[in-house]
């Protein structure tokens, strides 16, 4: 009897090689022979799971949010109940900056991906409901345009972090300084 796999199981191994791919080489590397090399499959296995590269990488997009998402939900947490919305907003912020291995994996793939989707708009809206959640929801606890501009500030210290432009010291630091300047000091 044929072992049976678990689609949803096979689509996340799927998405992880490509993941690696795209972290290791950029997205201009990704195809579907280099991931299915990656996942140790074949292209006819992954196109089984995934008709389209957009497919793949929208998939991959989710992926990726999983893992921010969980991230995130642990930093909440580990604030313990009714944190301050400072407090709220930092502890979600950090964990969009690449600060460890994982979360620079995720950030060179997220990055990839604002490239991927400046040509191709289906998975620009998957990015733009992502963002525009992130920021209304921090417009619940500080005005909108503060909350647009802390997700520009919190975007453009991932690039330089990611770039090693900015050591993890001054990334906070300037986080920091913003959410005082928004706050006040703590």
């Amino acid at each position: 009897m044929p072992k049976r796999v678990d689609p949803t199981e096979r689509r996340t191994q799927i998405a992880d090689a490509l993941m690696r791919v795209a972290a290791e080489r950029g997205l201009e590397a990704v195809s579907l022979r280099h991931v299915a090399a990656e996942a140790g499959a074949t292209t006819g296995l992954v196109q089984h799971y995934f008709g389209t590269k957009d497919e793949m990488m929208l998939f991959a997009l989710e992926v990726v949010s999983g893992h921010i998402g969980q991230r995130m939900e642990a930093a909440v947490n580990a604030l313990g109940p009714s944190p301050a919305p400072r407090d709220l907003i930092r502890a979600l912020a950090v964990q969009l900056l690449p600060l460890d291995e994982q979360r620079r994996a995720d950030g060179r793939v997220g990055l990839a991906f604002f490239a991927y989707a400046a040509t191709r708009p289906d998975v620009a809206e998957v990015q733009r409901r992502g963002s525009q959640g992130l920021r209304d929801f921090f417009a619940t606890m500080m005005p909108e345009p503060a909350a647009t501009t802390l997700l520009a500030l919190v975007e453009g210290l991932a690039l330089y972090l990611l770039t090693d432009t900015y050591s993890a010291a001054t990334a906070l630091g300037a986080l920091d300084g913003y959410l005082d300047s928004v706050f006040g000091r703590p």
